[in-house]
């Protein structure tokens, strides 16, 4: 998509702080984290979000949980654990439209399981 901003971080085209990139996906470092590991995970692909995925874009997140998975190993969170976090509408919190899920963690997360600053 010509004016997506995720789809331009992952084309290199607007600077980030990569953590991993593979052919499908892209994760880099949240600009305004809320916990002192927060990554954002994005396919390379456009999709609007998980209400975007059909039949055809659903080969693409065949491997989302072993991406996940690794990502959130090599970033030391495997053993004290993480939130996944995947806004879906503006209703929700998204706001920037090209899915994405932030991997949060490096403190005690607490409850409530959301804190209010997750929001793209």
């Amino acid at each position: 998509m010509d004016n997506c901003l995720f789809c331009k971080i992952a084309a290199g085209e607007i600077p980030s702080t990569k953590v991993y990139e593979d052919e499908k996906w892209f994760a880099f470092k949240d600009i305004q984290p809320c916990a002192p590991v927060h990554i954002l995970v994005i396919p390379k692909t456009h999709v609007k979000n998980i209400l975007d995925i059909n039949t055809k874009s659903n080969e693409i997140f065949s491997d989302f949980f072993l991406k996940i998975k690794e990502i959130a190993e090599n970033a030391n969170l495997g053993k004290n654990g993480f939130r996944l976090v995947m806004n879906t509408g503006e209703k929700a919190g998204q706001t920037v439209f090209h899915f994405h899920a932030h991997i949060i963690g490096g403190k005690d997360m607490g409850w409530p399981p959301f804190p209010e600053t997750v929001k793209h």
